[in-house]
């Protein structure tokens, strides 16, 4: 299966105090490792969703607004779904620096026609590195119409429409979904 892919960097960094995509993580900035990472997926085309362009973005990923008005990372999805000509859109958040390939391809080589994957830490719904079919798009639409924007509620309806399949991140891979929220996250 062929599938898209979207760095979701639309959000504030408010409790980082600046824009968490120009912080430099293992000698470049996050943008450009996130992207390198979604890069060796090999995705049909590999898209940046935010609230406005960013400088940073590279000629070889378009940009995609988020759902106006943004809803967080819900709105970027939403945005990505409608665009994407693939079946799946592989969905990376911009401040999850400690993500592999590997792990992501353990999500790719998953999935099934009109089924993502999405990983769950002890029940938790870890949507910001998670696989969604195409047909998702409507679900994030009707959740952006009404008053419930959380990534929870709406992987929570997906997985009960089918749409999701679970995957339990074991212990030693839970590292890889810690994010960086705060300047004391980067020491």
């Amino acid at each position: 299966m062929k599938i898209s892919a979207t760095l979701l960097a639309g959000g504030d960094s408010r409790r980082m105090g600046r824009d968490k995509a120009t912080l430099e993580f293992e000698g470049k900035p996050l943008w450009q490792h996130q992207l390198d990472l979604l890069r060796l997926m090999e995705p049909d085309r590999i898209f940046v969703s935010g609230r406005m362009d960013p400088i940073w973005r590279p000629d070889d990923c378009d940009f995609i607004a988020d759902e106006a008005p943004s809803r967080g990372p819900l709105s970027g999805l939403a945005s990505a779904l409608r665009r994407i000509r693939s079946s799946h859109l592989l969905a990376l958040a911009i401040d999850m620096p400690f993500m592999t390939a590997d792990y992501l391809r353990s999500l790719v080589n998953n999935l099934e026609p009109g089924s993502g994957v999405l990983p769950l830490i002890e029940g938790r719904a870890e949507g910001l590195a998670a696989v969604y079919p195409v047909e998702a798009a409507a679900v994030a639409l009707a959740a952006l119409s009404g008053n419930d924007f959380s990534l929870q509620s709406f992987t929570r309806q997906l997985i009960q429409s089918g749409q999701l399949k679970t995957a339990a991140v074991t212990k030693e891979d839970r590292q890889l979904f810690r994010n960086l929220n705060q300047p004391a996250d980067l020491a």
